[in-house]
């Protein structure tokens, strides 16, 4: 069966969310959303701004710190957790995401979910976070550890090495976390192998985990790895789509498509009968979807549904990325959907409702 062609009816732009805040978070990105067995969702977010929100554009605080020689997480922020959550009860975005709750640590602060490593260097060594899966009352949360350069370079003033991805679990309800070693180290799967979980999708019985990297030419590529359920804690039980079945090394894993960053995301979609993806086309503003009658495809051309485009008055080129759909908040069997990007200079999930042909 091949990709069904996707064609996008209308796109509603619902503007920037979690502003209205009581816990100063000046500004977030990241999330992704997991919907957990009472019908709410967690929403796992990564670097969180807590404080006063300087004036002028988010980036240009990266760019301020940058030239000071420090890391994200430095003032003017009074801190920057790394990765940090919140459960939504909207079951719809219809009209924007405003039944919210941040999880807070024992003084009511916004907490930081996935804890630091031992080894990790504060403000330099970073925990973000991908996607995760509730199993049962257990929470487990993909993550990826980075370290900030201290000479900036490419797109970002800040500058960023991937050293890996891991899993951490947790209790809901209790929301503290441990990570998960495989082999006395933290990370599954370090750089520059792909940096799997950046979408987690259950189906079939299994959990089907795509990661991204980039190939010999330098062109991210997706790839696909899989796993049962009860294995999750398991590293050496995980599988990877090498083309044609599935091989226990991660070396023999075939790319899929090109194209996404390692933030994405993967649904089955009722109203197309075919999988769906999510993702941003590079940094300069396209926000896309493909789709596939299999999770590992094939997987249909991009479609583009939104494109981000700078303000006359702004003076950086456009930096959008973290596209994703929250499937659980779709309505009329997946003909409406609600997708999440990141613009670099508001610095908030932004949301869309995009209505399908």
């Amino acid at each position: 069966m091949p990709p069904r062609p996707l064609r996008v009816a209308g796109v509603r732009d619902l503007g920037p969310q979690f502003t209205d805040n009581p816990h100063r978070m000046a500004g977030q990105d990241g999330a992704y959303s997991i919907p957990l067995p009472d019908g709410t969702a967690l929403w796992f977010f990564g670097d969180t701004a807590i404080g006063e929100r300087p004036p002028g554009s988010f980036r240009d605080v990266f760019e301020r710190l940058a030239a000071a020689g420090q890391p994200q997480g430095h003032a003017p922020f009074e801190r920057m957790p790394t990765n940090t959550g919140l459960i939504l009860r909207d079951r719809t975005g219809e009209h924007g995401l405003r039944d919210f709750s941040y999880l807070l640590d024992d003084a009511g602060e916004i907490l930081q979910l996935v804890p630091d490593g031992a080894a990790d260097r504060p403000g330099w060594d970073r925990t973000w976070c991908l996607h995760g899966v509730a199993l049962g009352e257990r929470l487990y949360l993909y993550y990826q550890h980075i370290r900030m350069r201290e000479k900036a370079g490419g797109p970002f003033a800040m500058g960023f090495e991937v050293l890996g991805t891991g899993l951490a679990r947790g209790e809901i309800g209790a929301w503290r976390f441990e990570r998960i070693p495989h082999e006395g180290a933290d990370l599954w799967w370090p750089y520059p192998q792909p940096q799997f979980a950046a979408a987690v999708l259950p189906a079939g019985g299994w959990l089907y985990l795509y990661g991204v990297a980039a190939d010999a030419a330098g062109t991210q590529q997706a790839y696909l790895a899989r796993v049962r359920p009860e294995d999750v804690e398991h590293r050496d039980r995980y599988a990877y789509f090498d083309g044609e079945g599935w091989s226990p090394d991660v070396a023999a894993a075939a790319p899929l498509f090109d194209g996404p960053p390692n933030e994405l995301s993967v649904s089955y979609n009722g109203y197309l009968g075919q999988y769906l993806c999510v993702h941003s086309m590079g940094l300069s503003g396209p926000q896309v979807m493909r789709t596939a009658p299999q999770p590992w495809g094939p997987w249909s051309d991009p479609t583009t549904f939104w494109t981000v485009e700078a303000a006359s008055d702004k003076k950086y080129p456009v930096i959008a990325y973290a596209a994703k759909e929250h499937p659980e908040l779709a309505r009329d069997g997946g003909r409406v959907l609600y997708v999440t990007f990141i613009e670099h200079e508001e610095y908030f999930p932004h949301l869309l409702e995009v209505t399908l042909g």
